[in-house]
């Protein structure tokens, strides 16, 4: 859920992710410490950012718009947020508008006391069940399908917290991490398919779940194990409990979250992310060589899957392009005219590098297709003999709705055009894909990750009359700008 640039790729180029939590129990300084974490989950969600708190007796909250430092700059905050359990977030809007209202954590007053709670994912049946329960009474604060389950757990018979909780999740459809805050306990939930990452750590005494492994090791702790598809941990001072959710037909990790999401420091789904991108790349090499000089990516999420291109190839990798990290992403930019000057305030070639070779340009993926073009035609400029873009992932033919914003169909320029086409419209020498195979051959094991977008083989049933601009933020701004 973002709106700014981060360190991680995110410059504009790249599919927006929904968000990242992190969560902690049993450290007195709980609220510093899930600062830090959402600090290196910020490449997940740039938009707005907030953390509530627990002090054994009551929670605290504090969250706003922009980016994670920015939101809590104020010295007097983190005083405020004392306790020895916390969960933090960080989002950007792509299910519910942009805006403080739908900012998370989301806290409540209700039956059983006071619960926060933070969501990563998309739920297909969001729609459906808010409709039902605004039928039946329900007044919603924000536009986020977050908070339906919120309005689930309220409802509920069931006599715990926990019980209550368990009962909501299992009304969902779709993709969501879930991590809830009690004044006494920490529970944290992931989908029965086990789209999005999840990981539990240990710092010393406490206990810490994040969106993935990188936000464990900039507070010192442990990557103990992820939390599996379908579980449901409750953290106490009694300890550690897991309960499990009725299973899903099939597993479906989002191999996204390997090609461009996640940190390449991070381990998630039991693999380390830089492992297996610079499989892609070395598959990508084996499918697809090229009489070329040297291999260059386009920074930075392609960093790793050009050098395994280049390990596997024999050919010398060189940094052509140099990422200003200082500009805001080209999709807020609402004329193309002004898109396509912003990519040259981006990227800058290394034009010694570039001019008179022949150049294998890495991308992770392309989407829309304009910014390529444009980076394509900035490296000729550069004085390149030949440029030819090899992509470490298949052609992206269909939406997701599971908690990526890859566009509408009609918006994907893999759904309507061959890859001849899409070389044509990027104007370079040679353009290829990596295989669905491929892919899935480079990953632990290709049999449970969700492939939807590249296949269009969901793995929950879509309504027929599901449109995702319902959960965006208009047309402006759901376009994977590459």
């Amino acid at each position: 859920m973002s709106s700014e640039i981060s360190d991680h790729d995110n410059n504009g180029t790249g599919p927006r992710e929904f968000c990242g939590v992190f969560g902690i129990f049993g450290d007195v300084k709980a609220a510093e410490k899930t600062y830090l974490g959402l600090y290196a989950l910020q490449h997940r969600g740039q938009e707005s950012a907030g953390i509530a708190a627990s002090n054994g007796r009551g929670i605290t909250m504090h969250k706003g718009m922009g980016l994670v430092w920015s939101v809590f700059s104020d010295p007097d905050i983190m005083p405020r947020l004392a306790g020895r359990a916390a969960i933090g977030h960080n989002r950007y809007s792509t299910t519910g508008s942009s805006g403080i209202v739908n900012a998370q954590p989301i806290l409540v007053q209700f039956k059983a006391g006071q619960l926060a709670a933070a969501h990563n994912g998309n739920l297909v049946n969001a729609r459906e069940l808010r409709k039902i329960m605004e039928r039946k009474g329900s007044i919603f604060q924000t536009t986020s399908d977050s908070e339906i389950v919120l309005h689930l757990i309220a409802r509920s018979e069931k006599r715990s917290i926990d019980e209550m909780i368990i009962e909501s999740l299992q009304r969902l459809e779709g993709a969501y991490c879930f991590l809830f805050l009690t004044p006494s306990k920490l529970i944290a939930a992931r989908d029965p398919h086990g789209f999005r990452p999840l990981c539990l750590g240990k710092a010393g005494e406490a206990i810490v779940v994040a969106s993935e492994s990188c936000a464990l090791d900039i507070i010192g702790a442990e990557y103990v194990r992820d939390i599996d598809p379908g579980e449901v941990i409750t953290i106490g001072e009694e300890g550690i409990t897991s309960r499990y959710l009725p299973e899903a037909r099939r597993k479906a990790l989002c191999v996204f979250e390997y090609i461009y999401f996640s940190r390449p420091d991070s381990i998630i789904f039991h693999e380390k992310v830089d492992k297996t991108r610079r499989q892609f790349g070395k598959r990508l090499a084996k499918e697809s060589p090229c009489d070329a000089d040297i291999v260059i990516a386009i920074p930075d999420s392609a960093n790793t899957a050009a050098l395994g291109y280049a390990q596997e190839s024999g050919l010398r990798f060189e940094i052509g392009l140099i990422r200003n990290h200082y500009v805001g992403r080209s999709f807020i930019v609402p004329h193309q005219k002004k898109r396509d000057r912003d990519v040259k305030v981006k990227f800058n070639p290394v034009t010694g590098v570039l001019r008179g070779k022949r150049v294998v340009v890495v991308e992770d993926s392309i989407v829309r297709g304009t910014t390529l073009k444009q980076l394509v035609q900035l490296i000729r400029d550069a004085g390149a003999a030949k440029v030819h873009v090899k992509v470490s992932s298949p052609p992206v033919t269909s939406p997701c709705f599971y908690g990526i914003d890859i566009a509408t169909r009609g918006e994907l320029i893999g759904s309507s055009h061959t890859v001849d086409e899409i070389r044509k419209y990027i104007e370079a020498d040679s353009l290829a894909y990596l295989s669905v195979e491929g892919m899935l051959d480079a990953v632990p094991d290709g049999s449970i990750h969700c492939t939807a977008c590249f296949t269009g083989d969901y793995p929950t049933s879509i309504p027929v009359d599901f449109r995702k601009e319902e959960f965006s933020d208009g047309a402006a701004e759901v376009l994977h700008d590459r």
